[in-house]
Formats: C-alpha cells, sequence, structure tokens
C-alpha cells in the first residue's frame, strides 16, 4: 500500500518519532545527544518549531511540537539528515541511519498535550535507563529536565505546559511533578503513539457501541484527536491548498526586495554590510524559507552570507513580517 502524505498546517501539533535502522543506537554517547539536541534547539530558535518535549533513547527519540509557517518535513530534513552526516563522520561509518522515514502524527492538543509531554518524558524511567523520577530531574537528555529547571534549554517552551498547572512557577513545578508520578503506573501507551479510530476513541469496545449508533465519526490514521478534530484539520488543509502562495522565481524575489530597501541584488551578493543590504537579506531570508517554505541553503550565496546564517537572518525578519508579505504580494 503507498505511504500516506504527511499531515501538516500552520501551528499544528505532531507527536513525532525516529528510530534507528535495524532499531540500531542513533545515540552512541553524550557528544551525539548534545549535537541532536543543538540541533533541534537551532531550529526551535529561529521560529521552524515550538519545542514543549522531547526524549532521547539510545536507538529511538520523540519529539513533540508544533509548527510554524515552515512545513514539519523541511525543518526535520534540517534535523536529521545533518544529524546523520555528523554522526557518520564522528563514527566513521556510511550508510543509511534512521529506519525509514520519521513517523508522525497531527495531535489535538486538549486532551492529549500534557497526557503527551507526561508520556514522551517518563521513557527513559519506563526503559531502566533513571532509577526513578529524582533522577529523571537532573537527566540532561529529556525536555523534563527544562520543565523543573535543572537544566536550562531557553529554547523549549517551558512555560506553555508549566501554566497549564499553576500560576506561578514553583507551583506549577511541583504540580507537574505530581502529574508526572500519576503517570508511573500506567506504563507504555500505544494509543499515544498513533491516531485513528480505535486509538482516538479509547478502545475497541468505544468504537462497537458507535458502530450501533447513527452518527458520522471523521478519522484519520495520521491524527490522534476526536472526529470534530479530523473533519476541523481537513478544512484548515484544504483553505490552505487554496491559499498558498504562488511559486516565485528566486530572483524575482531578490530584485524585488531590493528595489523596496533601496540596495541591488550584486551588493548582496558582495557580502558588504550596509544597513540597507542587512535589511534586505533579512526580509528575503524571511519571505523565502518562512513564508514560501524554501530550503535556506540555496538562498546563501544570493545573500552573500553562509548557509547556517540563513535562518537566523529569517528569525530577524519575522519582527517586519506584515512589511515583508505586502512587498511579497506585489511580486
Amino acid at each position: 500500500m503507498p505511504r500516506q502524505a504527511r499531515l501538516d498546517a500552520p501551528n499544528a501539533l505532531h507527536h513525532v518519532m525516529v528510530r534507528g535502522i535495524e532499531r540500531r543506537p542513533i545515540f552512541e554517547d553524550d557528544g551525539d545527544r548534545a549535537d541532536f539536541v543543538a540541533r533541534l534547539g537551532a531550529l526551535a530558535e529561529v521560529g521552524a518549531l515550538t519545542v514543549y518535549a522531547w526524549a532521547l533513547l539510545s536507538n529511538h527519540a520523540h519529539l513533540l511540537v508544533r509548527t510554524g509557517q515552515r512545513p514539519l518535513p523541511r525543518s526535520m530534513r534540517s534535523l536529521l539528515t545533518g544529524y546523520a552526516g555528523a554522526f557518520n563522520r564522528r563514527h566513521r561509518r556510511i550508510g543509511h541511519l534512521f529506519h525509514n522515514r520519521y513517523k508522525s502524527v497531527v495531535v489535538e492538543e486538549e486532551p492529549y498535550l500534557l497526557e503527551l509531554v507526561r508520556y514522551l518524558h517518563l521513557n527513559p524511567l519506563r526503559a531502566g535507563v533513571v532509577a526513578g523520577l529524582r533522577a529523571l530531574d537532573g537527566y540532561p537528555w529529556t525536555g523534563h529536565s527544562a520543565l523543573v529547571g535543572a537544566v536550562p534549554r531557553p529554547w523549549q517552551d517551558t512555560q506553555t505546559v508549566l501554566a497549564q498547572f499553576a500560576p506561578t512557577r514553583r507551583r506549577a513545578v511541583h504540580a507537574y511533578r505530581a502529574f508526572l508520578a500519576a503517570g508511573i503506573p500506567q506504563g507504555r501507551r500505544p494509543e499515544l503513539q498513533g491516531g485513528g479510530l480505535v486509538r482516538s476513541l479509547g478502545g475497541w469496545a468505544a468504537v462497537s457501541t458507535l458502530r450501533r449508533g447513527r452518527e458520522s465519526y471523521q478519522w484519520d490514521e495520521r491524527v490522534l484527536g476526536s472526529s470534530a478534530f479530523v473533519g476541523h484539520l481537513q478544512r484548515t488543509l484544504e483553505e490552505q491548498g487554496s491559499a498558498r502562495p504562488a511559486r516565485i522565481a528566486l530572483e524575482t524575489l531578490v530584485a524585488r526586495i531590493c528595489r523596496h530597501v533601496g540596495t541591488t541584488p550584486a551588493a548582496l551578493a558582495a557580502g558588504g554590510r550596509p544597513r540597507t543590504a542587512s535589511r534586505a537579506r533579512v526580509g528575503i531570508a524571511y519571505l523565502w524559507t518562512v513564508v514560501l517554505g524554501q530550503p535556506g541553503r540555496r538562498l546563501a550565496p544570493a545573500l552573500g552570507i553562509r548557509p547556517q546564517n540563513v535562518y537566523r537572518a529569517a528569525s530577524q525578519g519575522r519582527a517586519d513580517a506584515a512589511e515583508w508579505e505586502r512587498v511579497l504580494k506585489t511580486c
């Protein structure tokens, strides 16, 4: 059966799962783990992803993230391709590191956000990597350590999660830890690892009851959520498809933004740092990578900067997003 296309929409919440090929390790040591986390953090810092929870195990990783305007596949390709190449160089190996493509499930925020935060962060405890909740607090390879304040991760959105528990950080952390402790006896929860009718309703018994009724129920194996949520997501995707910006040639975009700020494409490519050239770079980078969803590497030579600086420029461009998007409409 052909693989279904991935589901994605602006501001969609995703549970992402990545596994090693043939269940082999994708993290050999803390250097590998630190590299993966740094790459994830870089994506969060430029606004490509909002990261709520994550956990690294020896042969797999879980992420709970929200996309912005940049499509999830582009962010994951940047994360996984870059990491796999660096991993192979460090360990002097060749070949694929990950098992097929990553799995992603679009998640309905209520009631699954906190359940997934708990499920992901308890992974090292279930796997026997740490002995208990106190040891988990200081374990640096999940987002739990950032939520309790043991390991600073400025790029991780801890505020959104903790705000669900209490208005002050101290009380919220205490309530969050109690919530985590209550989930330890639950063990593995397959219903949180994917979508579909059975998972969304809580088991076959609920499905049997539903089928005896007359109501219609929409479902999709790529979604973890209610029928209403699935329907809303489908409508959003249809609207997104009709409203997607037209494909614009890079040369056209560069020329239009340069004209808007009063510089030239040649001045950008030369790599100088006049104020007008700098403004043009951030505007072009924002529109090309964030709004149009195009890869940044191709853009670097036109801007006269290194590829790793393209997304930093795009992040700066968000401050004047309305201005740049108005200019885009004139291209």
